[in-house]
């Protein structure tokens, strides 16, 4: 059974959140991490799409590929 929690108006400092968070069950706290998570990683991707977004594109013909494997291979022998 989900609880209900009624939060008008309400003002807390962080740690006063930290002291409710605590006091959760281990699932609600694993919950919360989840949540976290999830919206660090939105960030996160959101931030590479927009520098992907903004990075030239670059095509590369297969001779410039050739090229560089040609390269590398010489360089390691």
């Amino acid at each position: 059974m989900a609880k209900t929690i009624n939060v008008p108006n309400v003002e807390l400092k962080f740690e006063q959140l930290l002291t409710v968070i605590r006091q959760l069950d281990e699932s609600e706290r694993i919950q919360i991490a989840k949540i976290l998570t999830e919206t660090q990683m939105d960030a996160k991707l959101s931030r590479l799409i927009e520098e992907i977004s903004n990075t030239p594109q670059v095509n590369f013909s297969d001779e410039d590929i050739n090229a560089e494997i040609h390269a590398v291979r010489q360089a390691n022998r």
